[in-house]
């Protein structure tokens, strides 16, 4: 068994039922009676994406997994498929995004997936809920926790408003 850790972001629709929906669909990926924890949810100005795009709601969910990461991910991907995903321009509105950030201790760079994901130091929208959830773990390769490496990151461009409804 593995800790895994996802992102989770939306910004088309009814974007907090969808992440609702979707934590719910990964939850039934998770072992069963194994941990499952779930950030606060937050709206997050859009960063590099097209003029125009609509605020994101983020949020993050770690749970206990007994497969590998290549799994996950193609398990990942069935559910944005399912739940209306249309891959097309990076970047642009989506009604789903659920990102692998990491798989318990792996460390990988393959043209599909990269472990740990390698922008989450550089995205308040990632590392904010992930220390809310998990604020003294140290990524796989790194040597400072998340709530040090959130400590240090600019405020630039990305201003965070917690919600008050949770993924449950």
């Amino acid at each position: 068994m593995a800790a895994a850790g996802i992102a989770l972001g939306s910004n088309l629709g009814d974007s907090l039922a969808l992440l609702r929906d979707a934590c719910k669909r990964l939850r039934a990926l998770a072992v069963a009676d194994g941990e499952f924890r779930c950030s606060l949810i937050y709206r997050s100005a859009p960063q590099d994406c097209p003029p125009g795009s609509p605020d994101f709601l983020n949020a993050v969910i770690e749970m206990e997994v007994d497969m590998g990461a290549e799994e996950l991910l193609r398990e990942t991907r069935k559910i944005e498929e399912a739940m209306g995903r249309e891959r097309g321009e990076r970047n642009a509105p989506r009604v789903i995004d659920l990102d692998l950030l990491y798989v318990g201790e792996e460390q990988q760079a393959t043209d599909e997936l990269e472990l740990p994901h390698p922008r989450i130091a550089q995205r308040r929208f990632v590392l904010q809920p992930l220390v809310d959830i998990r604020p003294h773990m140290v990524l796989p390769g790194e040597v400072e926790t998340v709530a040090e490496q959130l400590a240090v990151l600019p405020y630039e461009g990305c201003v965070l408003e917690p919600l008050e409804d949770g993924l449950e």
